[in-house]
C-alpha cells in the first residue's frame, strides 16, 4: 500500500511541488529503488544537483524503465515508467551534464532511499 503522494505520483502520473522531497537534497551513498516495486533505479553516484528541484540523475541502472513521448505541455517531452509496475517516476531532457547530457528528472515521492550502510 502506498501513500496518498507516492500513489498519485505513481499510479496517476502526478509531479510533485518542486523542492519539497528529502531526497533532493540526500548525499549519502546508496541505492534508489521503485517506491511502488523496490526495483533499483539509480545509484547514488549517478545523481547529482541539477537545481531544479527535484532528485536528478545523468544516467539509470541499464533496462528499468520505459519511455514514451508526452504531450501534456504541448511540447513533447519524454516520460518515463518503471519497468516492473510501471510507475511514474518522472522526465528524462538533453540539459545534464557530461558524460550523458542527460537529466533524468525524478519525482522523489516515486523512489525510496537505501544508504549503504544501511
Amino acid at each position: 500500500m502506498l501513500e496518498p503522494l507516492p500513489f498519485r505520483v505513481l499510479r496517476e502520473a502526478h509531479t510533485e511541488r518542486a523542492g519539497s522531497s528529502v531526497l533532493n537534497g540526500e548525499k549519502r551513498r546508496g541505492l534508489y529503488v521503485c517506491a511502488g516495486c523496490d526495483l533499483p533505479l539509480f545509484t547514488s553516484q549517478m545523481k547529482f544537483d541539477s537545481g531544479t528541484g527535484w532528485p536528478s540523475f545523468f544516467t539509470t541502472i541499464p533496462d528499468v524503465f520505459e519511455t514514451k513521448l508526452d504531450f501534456v505541455w504541448l511540447v513533447p517531452r519524454t516520460e518515463y515508467h518503471c519497468v516492473r509496475c510501471g510507475g511514474h517516476h518522472g522526465h528524462v531532457f538533453d540539459d545534464g551534464p557530461p558524460p550523458t547530457h542527460e537529466r533524468w528528472c525524478n519525482n522523489g515521492a516515486a523512489l525510496r532511499f537505501i544508504p549503504s550502510d544501511a
